[in-house]
């Protein structure tokens, strides 16, 4: 056999010795090949299957284009001072363009410095984090592009799974196609949460070192571009080391870019960065400044009216009546106090209040006392009172008895210092804060007038009793409103709504709406100056004789309860009437016999000189031209004409009703004070009249019972009205319940339920 046969046939022997493994290896090869086609078919479907069904949960292109970001919305004061945010989440919008370049560096080194780049996601990126995801059975890697992070802030929630970041390369996709880079990047600066409550560059510019985003240095943009990672790891108020680490991180990395010099990076990774002081606990609930005003027109107006959804979330522009350096002396002075309290300031011109403080403390009480206290003011009532006589025909300068009273159903009210005076004139009755005296001409007066004419100068309470004990101030009160009532004495007889909101304006610029004074005319002109006159004579030298303002025209009220248990002081100077309320919660004494004026007048004095300077009022109050009156020296015990003997007092009368003739008592013709048609006169009251055995003789002389000038004074239109009812046995006014606070702090939550605040 040849050689060449003998290869051949060796050949086809090898060939053929084992054939079914050689169809064995071509079978698997095969079947390998077409589990893999099968297989990738079925994972192609199901992912398709996947994506699409991710992709039908996600917001349309529609969805994105109407999303409105979440707003704080920002409370001014009257000089536009920001007094506060309210917020979901703490966020103020600023435009690409009035950010610092600095920041926009840093921002991208640290996140995502291709993101002019890519289409909104790194396919590199996300592979390489699925990996370790996988190997470590779970989400462990980022990888997100600034896009991605945008999406997730605005569509999704936090939680680290691969679904999650399916959504977000989705959502980055539609992002991308629908605004340009710019855009992204700006609602991305505006969006992200940079700790201690600070959405977005703006708010963490303001909180971190107040300042706008423009004026941000390289130092400062790479901490707050650091922050983005872990906010509260990375934070400079609780650990500056950790801090400092991520800023040298984000510097390097622009180093590395080439977007800062090497001098740059050397100067900022050692510059020792000064950082706002911060206040802790800043929340939707917590207000920073007028806490007891914010919650005041949130709850009685804001939220009623515009919704949570606007006040919390739709950056609406509130700007109020408040002088927040008045807010802040008036907040300073009810917190030193050893009891509770509030304090009404309001301009009796336009009704807006200037500042408004319901108590020491707001976190521990959201009881507002300014506006929800209901207490007794006491003598503070009594100018009320006195402003119906006048309106009726009295005079300043008529009398009254100051004697003991027993009524027949027992009631017998007394003066504060146990003693009577006789007759006195209603000046020195007002200036003294008598109470016999002030019961008397509630008598003469008639309780109905009364109650009328408080109701047209603006005292709303359901608790104004229908008795003589009104003219004691048994009536209960707010302070807000009493301040009302005191402005129409201010103003020339107008009654004014006191409001807190001037103007609101949409995230946008746009007026929502605007309000101003208004304001109804309540009293004459007349009756109202000479009221205000009356209660001057408490600050010149009466019971609030320590209120006088020195250079000012002032005038006010005391107010003191029984068993000292709340304390009051109203008054005010041109262009102010304040009001300050001292009082405890469960209605105890004050201790020590306090009264009006030595809890209450010194606060109101310190509020008043400050308010005056601050705001460079007025020193006098102008006379319009209809105000019907003339300006008198008078005697302050006759209400003569005085004389150079005279205990005298300037008073603003009536025009054609003030006397002609000179006191009696003090050097003047006892001939001519008798027969002067406008002399003062004694007016007797029913009590009086009907009564004489329970009117006790005068401790002093009757001057114009000696003078014989007591018959009654032309065009005065007297009601001796003997069936006016004096008041029961049992107190029926309001006492409140001693659980006050707590109530309130359930209706407080309630509202926090209702309105849904976290």
């Amino acid at each position: 056999m040849s050689l060449y046969k003998k290869q051949v046939e060796d050949r086809d022997k090898a060939f053929s010795i084992h054939p079914e493994d050689s169809n064995r290896k071509n079978s698997i090869i095969k079947t390998f090949m077409m589990s893999f086609l099968i297989f990738s078919s079925v994972f192609a479907i199901f992912f398709l299957i996947f994506i699409k069904s991710i992709a039908s949960t996600l917001p349309s292109t529609e969805e994105i284009l109407s999303h409105e970001p979440s707003l704080a919305t920002v409370i001014y004061d009257r000089n536009d001072n920001v007094l506060t945010k309210l917020f979901q989440e703490n966020r103020s919008w600023v435009k690409i363009e009035s950010v610092s370049p600095n920041m926009i560096k840093a921002i991208l080194a640290a996140e995502d410095d291709k993101f002019y780049s890519h289409s909104g996601v790194r396919p590199l990126a996300i592979l390489r984090a699925g990996i370790v995801d996988v190997f470590h059975l779970g989400a462990k890697q980022g990888g997100s592009t600034i896009t991605q992070q945008l999406s997730r802030n605005l569509f999704l929630t936090k939680e680290k799974t691969i679904v999650r970041k399916a959504k977000e390369a989705i959502l980055s996709l539609r992002l991308e196609k629908i605004y340009t880079k710019n855009q992204i990047l700006e609602m991305y600066l505006n969006t992200i949460y940079m700790g201690h409550g600070a959405y977005g560059v703006k708010a963490a510019a303001k909180l971190y070192y107040n300042k706008l985003p423009s004026d941000l240095s390289i130092t400062e943009s790479a901490v707050l571009a650091g922050l983005v990672a872990a906010p509260e790891k990375y934070s400079p108020y609780r650990n500056k080391e950790s801090c400092n680490s991520r800023r040298e991180y984000v510097l390097r990395r622009m180093l590395d870019l080439d977007w800062i010099s090497n001098s740059d990076y050397n100067s900022s990774v050692n510059e020792v960065l000064n950082y706002s002081k911060r206040n802790p606990s800043k929340n939707a609930l917590l207000i920073n400044e007028g806490s007891y005003f914010v919650s005041h027109i949130l709850f009685k107006y804001l939220l009623p009216n515009y919704g949570t959804e606007a006040v919390y979330r739709g950056g609406l522009h509130v700007y109020t009546t408040i002088d927040a350096e008045l807010q802040k002396k008036a907040e300073d002075l009810i917190s030193s106090m050893n009891h509770e309290g509030a304090l009404v300031a309001l301009d009796p011109n336009t009704g807006e209040i200037l500042a408004l403080v319901g108590g020491r403390d707001f976190d521990k009480s959201k009881f507002n006392r300014a506006t929800q206290a209901y207490r007794q003011p006491g003598s503070a009532f009594k100018p009320i009172v006195y402003a119906s006589a006048i309106e009726n025909g009295y005079r300043a300068v008529d009398h009254l008895m100051d004697t003991n009273l027993l009524f027949p159903n027992g009631w017998e009210p007394h003066n504060y210092s146990e003693k009577f005076s006789g007759e006195v004139t209603v000046m020195e009755a007002i200036a003294k804060s008598i109470n016999t005296t002030a019961v008397r001409i509630a008598q003469i007066t008639g309780v109905n007038n009364i109650i009328d004419f408080s109701r047209r100068i603006g005292i709303t309470t359901e608790y104004l009793p229908n008795d003589l004990s009104i003219a004691l101030g048994t009536a209960s009160v707010t302070p807000l409103e009493m301040s009302v009532a005191f402005s129409s004495f201010a103003n020339n007889g107008f009654k004014v709504e006191p409001y807190g909101i001037k103007e609101i304006k949409s995230k946008d610029g746009k007026s929502l709406e605007q309000n101003g004074p208004k304001l109804t005319e309540a009293i004459s002109v007349t009756t109202s100056i000479a009221t205000r006159s009356l209660l001057q004579q408490v600050t010149s030298w009466g019971t609030g004789t320590r209120a006088n303002i020195e250079g000012y025209e002032t005038f006010g009220k005391t107010g003191t309860t029984n068993e000292w248990t709340d304390a009051w002081f109203i008054g005010g100077v041109p262009g102010l009437v304040v009001v300050v309320y001292v009082g405890n919660d469960n209605h105890k004494p004050l201790g020590g016999k306090q009264t009006g004026a030595v809890a209450a007048l010194p606060i109101w004095k310190d509020f008043v000189l400050f308010a005056t300077k601050k705001l460079k009022l007025p020193t006098s109050f102008p006379l319009p031209s209809d105000a019907n009156v003339e300006s008198v020296s008078v005697c302050k015990k006759t209400g003569f004409i005085a004389t150079g003997s005279c205990p005298a007092t300037t008073i603003l009368l009536p025009s054609g009703h003030a006397p002609a003739s000179s006191c009696p008592l003090h050097g003047g013709d006892i001939s001519v004070a008798r027969s002067d048609s406008n002399a003062p006169q004694l007016l007797l009251a029913p009590i009086d009249k009907d009564s004489p055995s329970t009117v006790s003789t005068p401790t002093t002389p009757t001057t114009l019972v000696e003078a014989n000038v007591s018959t009654p004074m032309k065009n005065h239109n007297i009601k001796n009205d003997s069936n006016i009812p004096s008041p029961k046995n049992e107190d029926n006014s309001y006492k409140g319940k001693k659980n006050e606070q707590d109530l309130m702090e359930k209706k407080y939550q309630d509202l926090l339920k209702k309105y849904n605040i976290s």
